[in-house]
């Protein structure tokens, strides 16, 4: 995939959407390729993935998410080997959509030719789709949610967690073709993720692409 057309980079592209020896260690957990599943363990997974993000990692057990799937116990702990390990993988197949999603929509932008406006175009639109993906979910983010649950321990998930955040922050500092603004706008993305999962206002992200607006426009040292 070819990764935002015309964009002006402060880091090689390729680390945003490959895995390879150049990829940057904070990058790594959430780039990683989706295991491949059987039809048990695709139900297993679809199953546990509505269950965590409706109820909750901690009050979702391996029993429930075997009985919805139509499976057993054992199935689950064969193809997964732990209730932990189901949840990191839950979270990293919900990065993975999301990175597809969210590429596919700003490669397919009819960019200014004037740099200045083709990064803004490409900023503004994160906002937009992210608004479009979130919709009426009053569950807000997946990552978030699981973090507030695990706390900052070794469970698996706190990796594929912090590296899609680090994965954001690149992506922004990637189009907005400056590290100190990237950071800006990135407080803004994470800042409207808090408030539509902890406060539950839709009007977040409209209200943070104005201000990503003003990041955008203010006069760069």
């Amino acid at each position: 995939m070819s990764l935002l057309k015309g964009a002006t980079v402060t880091a090689p592209t390729h680390a945003l959407t490959s895995l390879d020896d150049h990829t940057p260690q904070a990058l790594r957990p959430v780039l990683q390729p989706l295991p491949p599943l059987t039809d048990a363990g695709v139900r297993l997974l679809d199953a546990a993935s509505d269950l965590f993000h409706r109820r909750g990692v901690r009050a979702v057990g391996v029993d429930l998410i075997a009985e919805v799937a139509g499976t057993t116990k054992k199935t689950l702990y064969d193809r997964f080997g732990s209730k932990d390990a189901l949840v990191a993988l839950y979270l990293l197949r919900r990065a993975h959509r999301w990175r597809a999603h969210l590429l596919a929509q700003l490669n397919a932008l009819d960019l200014a030719d004037d740099p200045a406006a083709a990064r803004a175009q490409q900023v503004l639109c994160v906002f937009d789709i992210l608004e479009d993906w979130m919709g009426q979910e009053r569950r807000g983010c997946a990552f978030v949610n699981t973090f507030a649950e695990l706390g900052d321990g070794d469970h698996p998930a706190i990796a594929v967690i912090r590296a899609e955040k680090a994965w954001m922050r690149a992506l922004f500092d990637t189009l907005a073709g400056d590290g100190e603004v990237g950071g800006h706008l990135h407080l803004l993305y994470e800042g409207t993720l808090v408030v539509l999962t902890a406060g539950g206002d839709l009007s977040a992200v409209a209200q943070a692409r104005r201000a990503a607006e003003r990041v955008l426009a203010a006069p760069r040292p």
